[in-house]
């Protein structure tokens, strides 16, 4: 029987917290949400274009088994997608697919523990059980430190494997006039150590709104708690690795988070750019002042200039000496398939160019012959070699 198990997040919170994620996961679900939700610059299906040098996937037949993968709140909507088309072709297999956080599921994944489950919870941790994580979903990279901690426990480095483009926008209530911000203005009102060279804003007045406005009024903040790799994105990217202010109300998921900006009309925050409700907006933004300011959108996503664009990806458990699990194996075939780019699209993400695909089976052991010698454009290899970065 085909079987998708998905869990989220086990942390106590408050009353008024766990109203604010029902009331999150209503209004998304009413408004489209995150997987209904349109990126500028997508067709009039409003999905990308998948490149049709990406090979189809062959179904195998027969397969049997189970997988886990856990890991980023921002990726469980696309690995939920892939796993269930995935498993539409593989009635025989199973997939458990955990929403714990790209930091919590990444020690998971480096350290080898595994989860009891009883239906959907997830009951205990340990080590070495037919549950371990196979497979981390991050959307951000593992630092060094951490692809050393791996080496340490298993004698090889995790292998990184992108499998979709997506950006971390800026959200603000819908009400806001705010026209535009730069990265400098960014981490003036969500960094603490201003490691771009200016000054704490904490007034809507200090980034030029009009006084008809909001602008006599503190900004509130929003972002993601300590287990988030959107929130490390985040420090990386727009605050040089600088720490967030105190101020920052973190919220669970970025379901939550949005939920919270769109009732608040003094609010800020940051969050994967696929959400799309009436209450709230995105905010153009530009790396310097003297730049456009740019939203996230097919083209500069994938070509670079949007400031806070980033990859996705999985990493694998895969000794340099030995071949994949075969359920693993499958499972990356298909992902790294024409089909599974098609999901990619259909799940509000940007889908990968068939030179990042190309190399991505050319790392995994699973290039097949039709892929060798595709000619890529300039564009194509500078987004691989992003991708790869």
């Amino acid at each position: 029987m085909t079987r998708l198990q998905q869990t989220g997040f086990n942390h106590p919170r408050s009353a008024r917290s766990l109203f604010t994620a029902l009331a999150a996961v209503a209004m998304l679900a009413v408004s489209g949400g995150y997987a209904g939700a349109e990126h500028a610059g997508l067709n009039a299906a409003g999905v990308p274009t998948v490149d049709p040098a990406i090979e189809p996937y062959t179904n195998h037949n027969g397969l049997h088994g189970k997988l886990s993968i856990a890991g980023s709140d921002t990726m469980r909507p696309l690995i939920s997608k892939l796993s269930a088309q995935f498993l539409s072709l593989h009635p025989g297999a199973q997939i458990a697919v955990e929403g714990t956080g790209s930091s919590a599921a990444i020690r998971e994944f480096l350290l080898g523990l595994s989860y009891q489950r009883r239906g959907d919870k997830v009951q205990s941790r340990g080590t070495a059980g037919s549950n371990a994580v196979e497979l981390l979903a991050s959307s951000r990279q593992l630092t060094e430190e951490e692809q050393k901690g791996f080496e340490f426990n298993y004698g090889y480095r995790a292998l990184e494997v992108p499998i979709a483009m997506d950006a971390v926008a800026i959200y603000v209530h819908k009400t806001n006039p705010i026209q535009h911000l730069t990265l400098a203005q960014i981490d003036g009102i969500f960094g603490k150590d201003h490691k771009r060279g200016g000054a704490a804003i904490t007034n809507w007045s200090q980034v030029g709104l009009p006084e008809a406005s909001v602008s006599q009024q503190p900004i509130h903040l929003y972002g993601r708690d300590k287990r988030s790799g959107t929130r490390e994105f985040f420090k990386h990217v727009a605050l040089k690795d600088g720490d967030l202010i105190d101020a920052v109300m973190e919220q669970p998921g970025s379901a939550s988070e949005i939920i919270a900006i769109a009732q608040d009309p003094l609010a800020i925050g940051y969050a994967g750019a696929g959400f799309n409700i009436s209450d709230v907006r995105q905010v153009p933004i530009a790396s310097q002042p003297d730049q456009t300011a740019l939203l996230p959108s097919v083209d500069t996503v994938t070509s670079g200039t949007y400031p806070l664009g980033r990859s996705l990806y999985l990493y694998v458990k895969k000794n340099p000496n030995d071949k994949l699990d075969p359920f693993v194996a499958e499972f990356l075939s298909f992902v790294n398939s024409r089909q599974g780019q098609e999901t990619v699209a259909r799940a509000s993400f940007y889908p990968l160019t068939r030179t990042q695909v190309a190399k991505n089976l050319q790392d995994l052991g699973l290039l097949k012959g039709a892929m060798v010698g595709t000619p890529a454009t300039k564009l194509e290899m500078q987004v691989a070699e992003q991708m790869a970065r």
